[in-house]
C-alpha cells in the first residue's frame, strides 16, 4: 500500500525513462507521449542541450535564496520582457502560484485606488489552480467542492461573452481586473475569436481595470506564438506562466505591463524557491533552443496541419462533435463522456488526456515531427472511431 495521499486516480504505469517524444515504462514498453506532461515538457525527454545546461547549472549552484541578487534570474526576466513587451518579472515554482501572485497584484492595484473591497472577473469553465484563491477564481465546482468557504472578490461571467461583462461593469463599481484564458484549456480546448480578446482589452482600458491573462497552459510557443493573445495582437497588463516554461522544471512567472509595474514593493510578495539558479537556467535554455530550432513556426504548422487532418479524417464518424485549439494545443470534442479513452490509448502505446470529460487533449512535445504526427492520427482516429462505435453498439 502505498503512503502516497490518494490524490490521484494514476494510471497503471510507471515511467523509467524518456528520449524525444517517446516514454518506455519500467517493463520496456514503448509509448508516444502527445500529452508532454500537460504541456509541460517542451522539449520532450532528455534533449541533450537541455540535459547538459541542467547538469552544469546543478554542478555550479541550485539555489542560494531571493534575499541575494541571481544573475541567472535577471537574464530570464529580461528574455520574458523582451519576448512580450512587458516591463517586469516575479518568479515562482508553479502556475497556481503565478496566479496567485495575480490576484493579489490586482487587489493591490484596487487598494492603491481607494477600492476598499477589488473584484475581479473571471470566467465560467476557467481553471486557474488548487490554491483557496485560485480555486475560487476557477469555474469548476469538482475543484472547489469540500473547500468552502471559498474566497470572495470574484464576478463570474460566461466565457467569450463581452455584454456579460458590459453588464458587470454597470452594475459593480468595486471591479479591478478582468482574469481570464486566452485559450481555456482544462475547460475543453475552448478557443474565443480574437475580438473577444480584443473587446476585453478595449473595456479594461475604459474602466481602467487590469486585464490578466492565464497563459500558464497557452503560453511558450504553443499555439505557434510565444504567448497565445499575441495572434489578438493585444497586450495584457498581467500574465501568468509555468507549464512549459522550464520543460519540466517547475518554475513559474507573473508578469506585470504599463499601469500594473510597480505595484509590489519589497515584503508584498515573495518565494522561497521561485527562479533559483536551477529553475531560471531551466527557463532560459528552454527558450534559447526554441528559438534555435523555430519551434514556434513549427508549432504553429504542424498544428494546423493535424487539426485538418483530425477534422478530414473524423469527418463522417458519428459521435465526434469537432476538432479545435490552436498550433499544438488540440481537443477533440465528442457527444458523450470518453474519460475511459485515456486507458484504451495507453494500452496502444498512446499518451492523451481527456478534459472537461467529453474533450479527448492533445499537448504534444514542440518537437513532434511529421512522422510523429502521422504515428498519432492513425493511432488515435481508429480508437475514437472504435469508442464511438462500440458505445452506440
Amino acid at each position: 500500500m502505498s503512503h502516497l495521499m490518494n490524490t490521484y486516480a494514476r494510471q497503471p504505469v510507471t515511467f523509467s525513462h524518456g528520449e524525444g517524444v517517446w516514454l518506455w515504462d519500467t517493463n520496456g514498453k514503448r509509448y508516444l507521449d502527445a500529452l508532454s506532461g500537460i504541456a509541460v515538457n517542451t522539449l520532450g525527454h532528455a534533449h541533450p542541450e537541455f540535459t547538459a545546461a541542467l547538469s552544469g547549472q546543478i554542478g555550479k549552484l541550485i539555489h542560494t535564496s531571493n534575499v541575494y541578487q541571481i544573475s541567472e534570474q535577471e537574464k530570464i526576466a529580461d528574455k520574458l520582457c523582451e519576448l512580450s513587451r512587458m516591463d517586469e518579472v516575479f518568479l515562482c515554482n508553479s502556475g497556481c502560484e503565478a496566479n496567485e501572485a495575480a490576484i493579489k497584484l490586482a487587489r493591490m492595484f484596487g487598494h492603491n485606488k481607494g477600492i476598499a473591497e477589488p473584484a475581479i472577473i473571471v470566467m465560467e469553465k476557467a481553471f486557474h489552480g488548487r490554491t483557496l484563491a485560485t480555486l475560487s477564481a476557477t469555474g469548476n465546482r469538482k475543484v472547489q467542492a469540500g473547500f468552502e468557504p471559498l474566497v470572495s472578490g470574484f464576478v463570474r461571467v460566461p466565457y467569450d461573452d463581452l455584454e456579460a461583462i458590459r453588464q458587470v461593469a454597470q452594475h459593480n463599481p468595486n471591479i479591478v481586473a478582468i482574469l481570464v484564458e486566452p485559450i481555456q484549456g482544462e475547460g475543453g480546448i475552448r478557443t474565443p475569436d480574437v475580438v473577444y480578446l480584443q473587446g476585453l482589452r478595449a473595456m479594461c482600458d475604459q474602466h481602467d481595470w487590469l486585464l490578466m491573462l492565464d497563459e500558464v497552459q497557452s503560453g511558450i510557443g504553443r499555439t505557434g506564438k510565444w504567448f497565445a493573445h499575441q495572434h489578438a495582437a493585444i497586450l495584457p497588463d498581467v500574465m501568468t506562466l509555468a507549464k512549459g516554461l522550464g520543460s519540466g522544471v517547475p518554475v513559474g512567472a507573473c508578469l506585470a505591463a504599463g499601469k500594473a509595474t510597480g505595484t509590489f514593493k519589497p515584503g508584498n510578495h515573495g518565494s522561497t524557491f521561485g527562479g533559483n539558479p536551477l529553475a531560471s537556467t531551466a527557463a532560459l535554455t528552454t527558450l534559447s533552443i526554441m528559438e534555435k530550432q523555430q519551434l514556434l513556426t513549427h508549432a504553429a504548422a504542424l498544428g494546423a496541419a493535424l487539426k485538418q487532418q483530425f477534422l478530414t479524417r473524423l469527418a463522417n464518424v458519428k459521435g465526434v462533435v469537432t476538432v479545435r485549439g490552436q498550433g499544438l494545443m488540440l481537443g477533440i470534442e465528442l457527444d458523450r463522456p470518453c474519460g475511459a479513452l485515456v486507458g484504451k490509448a495507453l494500452e496502444k502505446g498512446l499518451l492523451i488526456n481527456v478534459t472537461a470529460d467529453n474533450v479527448i487533449r492533445l499537448l504534444p512535445p514542440l518537437i513532434f515531427s511529421q512522422v510523429d504526427a502521422q504515428l498519432l492520427l492513425d493511432s488515435l482516429c481508429p480508437l475514437i472511431t472504435e469508442f464511438l462505435a462500440q458505445e452506440q453498439a
